[in-house]
């Protein structure tokens, strides 16, 4: 096998990660912030306790990172339905809208 095959299969195995990337970064965006929390804290420890190759090492960084994105984007949306929450005169929870502050110009 000449640099040339081996440069060849070393792109095609790149491009496979990649893909594989995308596909595990859709299915991320589909669970529940319990469950990515849970893979989230899974992730730190595997990385703290183990001595990890580089490449395992980096694509837990990566799917950690996007669990980590994930999770403070739910905790942002369940924030703003929290400060929607306003009580009425019977005592009933029911939401207000939003004044979002302008954007500077």
């Amino acid at each position: 096998m000449g640099l040339d095959d081996r440069g060849l299969l070393f792109y095609a195995f790149l491009m496979a990660k990649i893909k594989g990337a995308e596909c595990a970064s859709e299915d991320i965006q589909k669970l529940p912030f319990e469950e990515a929390l849970k893979k989230l804290e899974a992730i730190v420890e595997a990385m703290e306790a183990q001595d990890l190759p580089l490449e395992s090492l980096l694509a837990r960084y990566q799917e950690g990172t996007a669990l980590a994105q994930l999770c403070q984007a739910r905790l942002n949306e369940a924030e703003l339905k929290i400060q929607q929450l306003e009580k009425s005169g019977k005592g009933e929870l029911t939401l207000k809208p939003v004044a979002h502050p302008e954007e500077p110009a």
